[in-house]
């Protein structure tokens, strides 16, 4: 059985995320045990990192210093290469920083700043709520089996700005494009919600816990 370590960290919908995760190993047959820690020790040990993240990213990223499990993280994905995902502002960390609310250093995970969403067009509303199409940037095992065009549920202000084009898997687009998933080795995030986004996020949730980078 594969242990996934669901990062609580005092931010991020957590039983939403666990709800989906479970389903998505049960509609797959996999053998996967989803635990919501804040553990190091389990964290370090862990064969697969979840990140999820709501709010602000200088209160998410004061609140994952906090619990003291960065460094177990990052030793899971850096050290011993296990398969991590963020989600939403979980994603978001992974950038070098953050421009919201002054400059927050981020996981420096993905190269490349967060900045605040402008769209061109002055009628579209931030934040970004609700449903929108996913556009390929390159393929990539998360998304096996999801068409380009899928739409998956946002609920963001800001987006990852990826200084290397290369780590942009998707974007979807607000008054213009911006990041919806990136990836680089074994570290992937989402701008979106797959807990949300039915039939497509699962499968999304599904591969990830089948992912071998």
């Amino acid at each position: 059985m594969q242990t996934v370590a669901l990062i609580d960290y005092g931010s991020g919908n957590l039983r939403s995320a666990e709800k989906a995760l479970r389903e998505a190993a049960r509609r797959r047959a996999l053998d996967a045990d989803i635990v919501v820690t804040a553990d190091p020790d389990l964290v370090a040990k862990a064969d697969r990192v979840f990140l999820p993240g709501v709010g602000a990213f200088a209160s998410c990223r004061a609140g994952l210093d906090a619990t003291g499990v960065y460094e177990a993280m990052n030793q899971a994905v850096h050290g011993c290469g296990v398969p991590f995902m963020g989600i939403c502002v979980g994603h978001q960390l992974l950038a070098t920083e953050g421009l919201e609310f002054g400059v927050t250093p981020g996981l420096d995970w993905i190269a490349g700043q967060v900045k605040k969403l402008e769209p061109s067009d002055p009628s579209l509303t931030i934040p970004h709520m609700g449903w929108n199409a996913i556009a390929f940037a390159r393929a990539h095992a998360l998304f096996q089996g999801i068409e380009d065009g899928a739409h998956m549920y946002y609920a963001n202000s800001f987006a990852l700005n990826a200084a290397d084009p290369a780590d942009i898997v998707a974007t979807t687009d607000h008054g213009g494009p911006f990041t919806a998933a990136v990836a680089k080795g074994n570290v992937a995030g989402l701008q979106f919600h797959p807990e949300k986004s039915q039939s497509a996020g699962l499968a999304l949730l599904a591969n990830f816990l089948e992912w071998r980078p």
